[in-house]
């Protein structure tokens, strides 16, 4: 058993990057076909039944405590629910590049925030990693999606949203890392399509032109990311440290850019390849051991 954990934890950062950067993929496919905040909405619900269906086809017990529920369903909300409306709804206004350059903002300030709050303290060769890190993504898109006006409300929502999935990281390391994991997933899970059920319907009409790719997108994105790509990312800070967990973010926008080139035909330039392996550097300095 312990070597079946030994490989997970040693391949759960690869698989994490490639789940989360495929999301991209699958929402700009389900957003031509579905409003966002319902897009969002209809997977957060999905992935509740699911990992409700699992909890009684395993028979496990639903232990929490009030406190507990409350501190799942406050992960959960911020983790998830926040940042995943704020991207979609900016994604029907800007391209999925800009989204994915704003959300390396989170490494940062987890790493930064969680040296004060909880401990723990970073080497200097990890404060180059994630400069590093960072400098990659710069190369990867650069600031040009930044400089039109019309796309600035819903990037600085976008903004909001991953200061919200900092907070939502920090407060699960401190209150959430040793519950039961699939009673804690479920219940985050609950918490997030209420609160998104909740917000699509004082904000939006639901619409849909019933095209396939909206429930394809939606399908990928519920199983291989909010279940699968969240199960990863909360695995990885209960094995490890927040830094060491977030950090993973700075690849995502090289791998986006690789995926999207392989599979919808979209230019992959030199710059690309550079800044992934910068960034790709600085992940392998923060994430090695003393």
């Amino acid at each position: 058993m312990n070597s079946i954990a030994d490989r997970l934890n040693k391949v759960a950062p690869v698989l994490f990057v490639l789940l989360w950067s495929s999301s991209f993929l699958g929402a700009r496919v389900g957003l031509r076909h579905m409003s966002p905040l319902w897009f969002v909405a209809s997977r957060m619900v999905l992935a509740a039944a699911i990992m409700t269906a699992a909890m009684i086809l395993f028979r496990q017990p639903w232990s929490l405590t009030r406190i507990q529920w409350l501190h799942c369903a406050i992960v959960g909300v911020t983790t998830q629910s926040l940042l995943l409306m704020a991207a979609h709804a900016a994604m029907t206004r800007t391209e999925a590049a800009p989204i994915a350059l704003i959300q390396t903002l989170n490494p940062l300030l987890s790493a930064l925030l969680a040296w004060p709050l909880l401990g723990e303290r970073l080497r200097l060769s990890q404060i180059l990693g994630l400069g590093m890190g960072f400098a990659g993504v710069l190369l990867i898109l650069g600031l040009a999606a930044l400089n039109s006006r019309a796309e600035l409300p819903a990037l600085v929502a976008t903004t909001a949203s991953v200061f919200a999935l900092a907070g939502g990281t920090l407060y699960y390391r401190r209150f959430c890392r040793g519950l039961p994991p699939l009673q804690a997933v479920t219940a985050q899970l609950l918490a997030c399509a209420a609160a998104c059920t909740g917000t699509a319907m004082l904000l939006e009409t639901f619409w849909t032109d019933w095209d396939p790719g909206a429930f394809e997108g939606i399908a990928w994105n519920t199983v291989a990311v909010s279940i699968g790509g969240m199960a990863l990312y909360f695995l990885m800070l209960s094995r490890g440290s927040a830094a060491r967990a977030t950090v993973n973010f700075y690849l995502v926008p090289g791998v986006t850019s690789v995926l999207t080139w392989a599979l919808l035909g979209e230019r992959l330039t030199p710059i690309m390849i550079f800044g992934l392996a910068v960034s790709s550097c600085g992940c392998w300095l923060v994430g090695r051991q003393a």
